[in-house]
């Protein structure tokens, strides 16, 4: 018997990981700001800048490049540009809501060192 864990992307499916609670997070944010869930997808990427060289970036756009690589992970469709993937491959997006924050938090296995904030990151 398949269980609904069973059938979702590992690290070895995929080259980012959303976990539920981001997924979740996401799903509200797109019931709020009425976008079409059939349309919109998650941009992960990187950006030159912030205070360890490279920044992270999360938008939801309705537009995908051709070059874009797409996968789904618990019905969230996302994409990335192949850049990016180089510095992302592996890594975990996760989401948090805690006394001290809540937001979005990557865990990167290829970042050498990244900033307090966990925004910005080296290789």
């Amino acid at each position: 018997m398949t269980t609904e864990t069973d059938t979702q992307p590992t690290a070895t499916d995929s080259p980012v990981i959303l976990t539920e609670a981001a997924a979740k997070e996401i799903r509200t944010i797109i019931e709020q700001q009425e976008l079409d869930a059939d349309k919109v997808r998650l941009r992960v990427g990187v950006k030159g800048g912030g205070c360890s060289g490279f920044s992270y970036l999360l938008d939801l756009t309705e537009n995908k490049k051709d070059s874009d690589e797409e996968f789904e992970i618990h019905g969230i469709k996302v994409i990335c540009d192949p850049k990016s993937l180089l510095y992302l491959n592996g890594t975990t997006v996760d989401f948090r809501d805690e006394i001290m924050g809540r937001g979005f938090v990557f865990g990167n296995p290829n970042a050498t060192s990244s900033c307090g904030c966990g925004s910005s990151f080296s290789v």
